[in-house]
């Protein structure tokens, strides 16, 4: 789940006006042919030959058109690949901001709760605390994993070192922390940040994580191949070592459920994307700007997603890897396209996969 660890000063907007940063409209796409389709399809032959996993499936959403292409080293399983649920890892983190905006337009929340209080009432919250907000965005100053993590998880490094780090752990450590910085003044990507958002997101709502996703997420877009856990190795994709033919556990996220514990079909991802396409689908608040960062501010942040601009308007993207799949989740509504990809084959050194996945996206 984890990402390059990065700091640097953001300009923040919360929760969700208008900045100045620039809107998420764009041109409306124009309609796709079969040949256009034809050549997608090439395209997305190509992409899953390149990943070189035992299982790879690329598939594109355009204009409501739907292309895919399944393919990997390994023999087809007895289930479809485009069938099966894939582990998703941080890609897990844009449904988790979705369920922010969507719990504060219903009033549930604010987005600007301190965490510790949620946590623990009986804590005072300090003259700035950490709230919900600087935890999702990836600002509250706390580190990619707490301190403790590497020595709990080091006896299965290989196979599920999160499993060892349930949830009372990340909140203890939580409430331990003393952050160096004020919260909300530098970003540093954090998988522990989004665990205790989680955590503190059900501890105030009184309703676990897992009811709430479904309640306001998975439920209202019809993802019924999205859940929380393996259930069943039939239509769960098994994933292997960076060598592409160890076999590697299911993940178990333990108490960083909310950073990266979604497994979901390529089905169920192009549906959650293609909401974000359709102006009566989710809040425009996912895609819009809350901080910049980095120099000359090209760094641009929505509460979900990671923002570049491209010539015809912004591309939105997420990506995410476990010990042994890798997904990456984007959408453009200059040309109204969503891509998801998926491999069952650990992250190795120059990996194509990411890479690979967003220059088709990023293609006009």
């Amino acid at each position: 789940m984890s990402a390059p660890d990065e700091r640097s000063e953001p300009d923040m907007y919360w929760p969700g006006e208008e900045s100045g940063v620039g809107s998420a409209s764009g041109t409306p796409p124009a309609a796709t042919s079969a040949t256009d389709d034809a050549a997608l399809r090439e395209r997305l032959a190509a992409a899953v030959d390149a990943v070189d996993a035992p299982d790879a499936v690329f598939a594109v959403s355009r204009g409501g058109r739907r292309v895919q292409h399944c393919g990997g080293t390994a023999p087809p399983p007895p289930v479809p690949r485009e069938d099966l649920r894939y582990e998703i890892g941080s890609a897990s983190k844009a449904f988790a901001g979705l369920l922010l905006v969507q719990l504060t337009r219903r009033g549930l929340l604010t987005g600007g709760e301190p965490a510790a209080a949620c946590l623990d009432p009986d804590r005072l919250p300090g003259p700035h605390p950490v709230t919900l907000a600087h935890l999702v965005t990836h600002t509250s100053g706390l580190p990619n994993l707490p301190r403790d993590f590497y020595l709990r998880g080091l006896p299965a490094w290989r196979t599920n070192p999160y499993a060892r780090y349930p949830a009372d752990r990340v909140t203890d450590a939580f409430l331990r922390h003393r952050p160096r910085h004020r919260p909300g003044t530098r970003w540093r990507y954090s998988n522990f940040g989004v665990a205790v958002f989680g955590q503190a997101v059900a501890a105030a709502t009184g309703t676990s994580w897992e009811e709430l996703l479904t309640a306001h997420v998975l439920g209202p877009l019809g993802l019924r191949g999205t859940a929380l856990r393996a259930e069943d190795p039939k239509t769960d994709a098994a994933g292997h070592g960076a060598d592409g033919r160890t076999p590697v556990p299911p993940f178990d996220a333990g108490g960083f459920t909310a950073a990266g514990a979604l497994r979901a079909t390529p089905h169920d991802l192009l549906t959650f994307l293609e909401a974000h396409l359709d102006p009566e689908g989710v809040p425009g608040a996912v895609r819009t700007p809350v901080l910049q960062r980095g120099l000359g501010h090209r760094h641009v942040h929505t509460v979900s997603w990671f923002r570049h601009p491209t010539p015809g308007g912004p591309l939105y993207f997420h990506s995410g890897a476990t010990l042994g799949q890798q997904a990456f989740i984007g959408f453009r509504p200059d040309t109204g396209t969503a891509l998801a990809a998926v491999c069952t084959r650990r992250f190795r050194h120059r990996d194509p996969f990411v890479t690979t996945a967003y220059g088709i996206l990023a293609e006009p």
